[in-house]
């Protein structure tokens, strides 16, 4: 649905946006991947510095991204993929309990999940004191052939907020809580078992942060949320437990230019 009258809650053009990321100051190292363990070490991140978290946790289902049922080729999967080592209900309090510290007043999270392992990550929010706005449906072109049941071709995103003053940039005038946006394929690449599309990240940076704000990912993977953060202007802070990855996202993020997915919300109406 289009409205000519519709303008973003905010907007900023290219060369305002540049500007407000060059001045942001944090007195703490940021656009830096960790590769450690964030239940362990996240407590060195200091409290209410994080605009906006975006996790797409460990599945829990002894994956590893090598299957033969994904259909790919398993010497294009970097090796290395840590699975959870304990019950799932545990680890999600773990990490999910970290979340509420971290954010600013006005910050907001993001939760990536399947179904098989959805009602761990429910029970953990239930436990902290962060309040769930929307839970998002990410619907994809494919998924793995079955026989006796439907084939998934979805996602759950899962939207919070620390506080009810949360930040939110309405850039559509009638933004739905199904997303349709296809999964990429990049068939010679080396990369973790699984990648989230560059431009879904890129829907939750610029619903729910600012040029030269902080993203957080707890669980870095190939690195999209570094790339897609510093191509719109934003600062980023990760934790990867793979160090296989290392070359990989320190790749994926050189090759990526500031502010260069970036344009006036306005424009894109």
């Amino acid at each position: 649905m289009t409205n000519s009258k519709f303008k973003p809650t905010y907007d900023w053009s290219e060369k305002e946006a540049y500007s407000i990321y060059e001045k942001s100051n944090y007195n703490f190292p940021v656009d830096k991947i960790h590769y450690l363990d964030f239940i362990k070490y996240s407590n060195f991140i200091p409290n209410n510095s994080i605009n906006s978290i975006i996790a797409d946790p460990p599945f829990g289902i002894s994956f590893s991204g090598k299957e033969s049922l994904y259909n790919r080729k398993s010497s294009n999967v970097q090796k290395g993929y840590v699975e959870v080592d304990q019950y799932y209900d545990e680890f999600s309090k773990l990490w999910i309990s970290k979340l509420s510290r971290l954010l600013k007043d006005d910050g907001s999270a993001w939760i990536f999940s399947g179904w098989s392992n959805l009602s761990s990550i429910l029970n953990a929010i239930h436990d902290t004191g962060l309040h769930l706005i929307n839970h998002i449906i990410w619907k994809y072109q494919f998924g793995v052939f079955t026989k006796r049941k439907f084939v998934s071709s979805h996602y759950h995103i899962l939207f919070l907020s620390k506080s009810k003053n949360y930040f939110f940039n309405k850039i559509e005038n009638y933004p739905l809580d199904v997303w349709e946006i296809n999964r990429t394929y990049s068939p010679n690449e080396l990369k973790n078992g699984t990648k989230l599309p560059h431009s879904l990240v890129m829907k939750c940076i610029d619903y729910s942060s600012r040029p030269g704000d902080l993203i957080l990912d707890p669980f870095m993977g190939n690195g999209t949320t570094a790339t897609a953060a510093k191509s719109s202007f934003r600062h980023y802070l990760g934790f990867e437990l793979n160090k296989n990855m290392k070359n990989i996202i320190a790749n994926n993020i050189n090759q990526t230019e500031i502010g260069s997915s970036y344009s006036k919300y306005s424009s894109r109406i």
